[in-house]
């Protein structure tokens, strides 16, 4: 074990700059907003907020309106009851103070007030009380009685016995020395209150249902309008470009339909204008093409009589760059065929294993290893053998530009699974960098090469070829698309699906 020595102490600060940082803080209104805008709800779509706009407006006024008539039917119903008793019990007392002139007895009092039609009453005479049935002094409040005892002031009142409410009519009658107190009960008025408010509940649940109707109607009609406009831009997107609105009465709606009109239009004549320009640039650049082509040709075949090897290297590129602009222009017509709608298909029936051995056989890369499934071996497709068998070169030739190694094909049914409608895969893989993620949505797009387009010693396209195979394949009914290989290995797998059927099944 060595020894340790002490290492002498260094000045850090002569050798490195010295930063101070200083905590960043956030005011409280920034923390509020940032919160505000992370817990705020998300803006409901136009048909939600139509339906919700109808239903609220339904509830809000069915409520309003139960609550109006419910309180309107109580006060008229509360009034009547009141002045119906305070009448009947003026009516009482006055029949009661003839009575009272002969000095009766307490159960003559009672028996009197009993065929008037009396139920609940107090009789106050000469600080005498006398209670019919089974209401007494102690059910009078002390106010009432005060003021109509001592003050001689007719009064109402009402209130609470046993739970139910009273109206309390108190009637001094000071001829006699004595007071009249008549108790009017509620339970009836509350009891019809209790029935209107079950029936206007009823009425708001009815008319809040009838408006959520009205609102899921009326949003389906108002965004229908929306979604035709949306399905209108959907089949602009898809190419086609014809697609219009149809012309309305409404007059918001018409300056709708108008503009969107007017703007696929413009879309129109421009996607046209340069289908026909990118046409006739090509068929312009045909002549001096072939012009050139026979002139490099001319020069290939006396390769030999050039003076030295740079000559000769600068025919070769010379041979090479008019191949490349050959094939590009070539492309180009095509697309522009598949602009114009020109595009016309040849069909033929074709057994598909045996066609794809021979459109490789034929491709830049003859040798590329070929797999067929059992099953592939007796597929058979209805197709344009020249245009899938471009299909085949452009993803072997994309293939061989960007990948390395063994380039392989697979033909086969779809991933052996049940498949009604009768699919073939066929799949071309490489051993490259692969397709990110991120681009493989674009690849088929026209002129887009991927991320590795601009370094030239990858990549000889222009950008057309798998464009062209989307083209080729979607007229075809099939579709193709481009991911990792499956067997874990570095490197792109082009599947094209197309419409297959068995040999005689």
């Amino acid at each position: 074990m060595s020894d340790v020595d002490d290492v002498p102490p260094v000045d850090v600060t002569a050798q490195l700059p010295v930063v101070m940082l200083r905590p960043v803080r956030l005011s409280w209104r920034r923390r509020l907003s940032r919160l505000w805008i992370r817990l705020r709800p998300q803006k409901p779509a136009l048909r939600r907020r139509i339906f919700l706009t109808f239903s609220l407006g339904s509830f809000a006024l069915s409520a309003f309106l139960a609550a109006a008539t419910y309180s309107f039917a109580q006060n008229s119903l509360l009034r009547q009851r009141d002045h119906s008793a305070i009448d009947q019990a003026y009516r009482n007392a006055r029949a009661l103070q003839g009575d009272l002139a002969s000095q009766p007895t307490a159960s003559q009092i009672t028996n009197r007030l009993h065929n008037f039609g009396v139920t609940q009453a107090v009789v106050e005479v000469q600080g005498q009380w006398i209670a019919v049935l089974t209401f007494g002094r102690a059910e009078i409040p002390t106010a009432l009685q005060t003021r109509v005892l001592h003050d001689l002031v007719a009064s109402r009142m009402v209130v609470s016995i046993h739970g139910e409410p009273q109206i309390l009519v108190g009637i001094p009658l000071p001829e006699q020395n004595a007071a009249y107190f008549e108790f009017s009960s509620l339970a009836e008025v509350q009891s019809t209150l209790s029935g209107v408010g079950r029936s206007l509940l009823a009425a708001a649940i009815v008319t809040t249902g009838i408006g959520m109707l009205l609102g899921a109607l009326a949003s389906r009609r108002a965004v229908r309008p929306l979604a035709e406009a949306a399905q209108a831009a959907k089949a602009i997107a898809g190419g086609r470009l014809d697609t219009r609105l149809e012309p309305t009465d409404d007059p918001d709606l018409r300056l709708l339909a108008i503009s969107f009109n007017d703007m696929a239009a413009a879309l129109q004549a421009r996607v046209e204008r340069d289908a026909r320009f990118a046409s006739d640039v090509s068929h312009e650049l045909r002549s001096p093409l072939m012009t050139l082509s026979a002139s490099a040709e001319v020069l290939s075949s006396r390769r030999e009589e050039l003076p030295d090897e740079k000559s000769r290297a600068a025919l070769d590129l010379l041979v090479g760059d008019v191949t490349r602009f050959q094939g590009l222009v070539e492309d180009l017509l095509e697309i522009s065929r598949f602009d114009a709608g020109a595009i016309r298909l040849n069909r033929e029936d074709l057994v598909l294993a045996e066609f794809v051995r021979q459109a490789v056989a034929v491709s830049s890369v003859p040798d590329a290893t070929i797999r067929v499934s059992d099953r592939g071996e007796a597929l058979v497709i209805a197709g344009d053998k020249r245009r899938l068998a471009r299909v085949v070169a452009n993803l072997l030739d994309n293939a061989r530009f960007y990948g390395s190694g063994e380039i392989s094909i697979d033909v086969s049914e779809v991933a052996g699974e049940t498949d009604p409608l009768g699919h073939a895969w066929i799949a071309v893989e490489d051993h490259g960098a692969g397709v990110p993620m991120e681009e493989r949505s674009l690849v088929f797009e026209r002129f887009a090469r991927g991320g590795s387009a601009g370094r030239r010693s990858l990549s000889e396209g222009a950008g057309l070829g798998l464009a062209l195979v989307d083209e080729d394949v979607r007229m075809h009914g099939g579709r193709v698309w481009v991911e990792d290989r499956r067997d874990g290995e570095s490197g792109a797998r082009f599947v094209i699906e197309l419409p297959a059927e068995e040999v005689g099944v």
